[in-house]
C-alpha cells in the first residue's frame, strides 16, 4: 500500500485562475497553487532553526499595540459570552507544534462543551491527511459538540483571538503556518517539516489561497513556500487579503448551515 509520504511527494497540483501571491496562484473558489512538492536537501533534513527576521517582530509588536482595544474589547466580551451559555473554563489550552518543531502551549477560546470527544476530531484530521479531499471542517457537517455561538466563533476565527499571547511571548506570529497538534507532526514525512522553518500563524498563505477548500498536500506545499519566500511585502499582503478570506468563509458555513437546514425541513 502506497504510504501517506509517497503520496505527498507526487507532482501534482490543480490550476486555476485569481489572484498571485509571490508565485502562488489563489483562488477562493477554486483553491489552487503552482508549487511542486519541495525535496529535502543533501542531506535528507528539512528541518531547521532560522532567525526570524527582525521586521517580523517589527510588524508583529505594531500590529499588536495598534489593535490593543479593539482585541482586548472582543476578547472580554467573548470570555463573557462563554461564561454565559456553557459552564467550564473560557480557554481551551492544546500543545501544538511551533517555530523549529518545537511543542508549544497554544491557546484558543473554548468553542466546544467541556464533555466534548476530541477523539473525533484526530480521526477526522488523520483522514484528510491520508485521502486527496479538501480539508473541511468538521462545523461545515455540523458539529453537536460545538457551544451556542461556537460555529460563529470559529467560522470567523475570533476563537484563536487569545493566540495574541502567544505573539507576545514570540511563540507566533501574525502570519505564517498554522500549529499543528502533536498527533498530526507525528505523521508528518521529513521533508513535509519544513513548514516548521518560520513561527507558526493566526494567518497565513494558505489560508488566503483557499484553506477548507484545499487538500494536506496544497496546504503543506504553500506552508514551505512561505517559509521559503517570506518577505515584509508578502506578510502585508496575506494580511489584506486575510478579511476577504474571513468573509468567504463564513459565506460557506452560511451557506452549509442552510443547506442541512433544507434537507432536514424536506424530510
Amino acid at each position: 500500500m502506497e504510504s501517506l509520504a509517497e503520496r505527498s511527494r507526487e507532482n501534482e497540483v490543480r490550476g486555476g485562475t485569481g489572484f498571485s501571491i509571490s508565485g502562488a496562484t489563489c483562488n477562493h473558489d477554486e483553491p489552487t497553487n503552482s508549487l511542486s512538492p519541495p525535496s529535502p536537501n543533501a542531506a535528507g533534513q528539512v528541518l531547521k532553526t532560522f532567525k526570524v527576521p527582525r521586521w517580523k517582530d517589527a510588524v508583529d509588536w505594531v500590529l499588536v499595540l495598534l489593535s490593543l482595544p479593539a482585541w482586548i474589547l472582543l476578547m472580554v466580551f467573548i470570555a463573557i459570552g462563554i461564561k454565559i451559555v456553557s459552564r467550564g473554563p473560557i480557554f481551551f489550552c492544546q500543545k501544538r507544534i511551533g517555530y523549529g518543531g518545537k511543542p508549544f502551549l497554544c491557546l484558543k477560546f473554548r468553542s466546544m462543551k467541556t464533555d466534548a470527544d476530541t477523539s473525533i476530531h484526530s480521526q477526522h484530521l488523520a483522514q484528510l491527511m491520508e485521502n486527496e479531499v479538501p480539508m473541511t471542517k468538521l462545523d461545515q457537517k455540523g458539529d453537536p459538540r460545538l457551544i451556542r455561538f461556537g460555529r460563529f466563533l470559529r467560522a470567523t476565527g475570533l476563537d484563536e483571538l487569545p493566540q495574541i499571547f502567544n505573539i507576545i511571548r514570540r511563540e507566533m506570529s501574525f502570519v505564517g503556518p498554522r500549529p499543528c497538534t502533536l498527533e498530526e507532526f507525528a505523521q508528518y514525512a521529513e521533508w513535509q517539516k519544513e513548514r516548521f522553518n518560520t513561527l507558526p500563524g493566526l494567518t497565513g498563505l494558505w489560508q488566503v489561497c483557499g484553506k477548507n477548500r484545499t487538500t494536506f498536500k496544497e496546504m503543506i506545499n504553500l506552508d514551505i513556500h512561505y517559509t521559503r519566500t517570506k518577505t515584509l511585502g508578502l506578510d502585508l499582503q496575506i494580511i489584506c487579503k486575510t478579511i476577504p478570506a474571513i468573509i468567504q468563509q463564513i459565506k460557506g458555513t452560511s451557506d452549509s448551515a442552510k443547506f442541512r437546514s433544507d434537507r432536514r425541513v424536506g424530510k
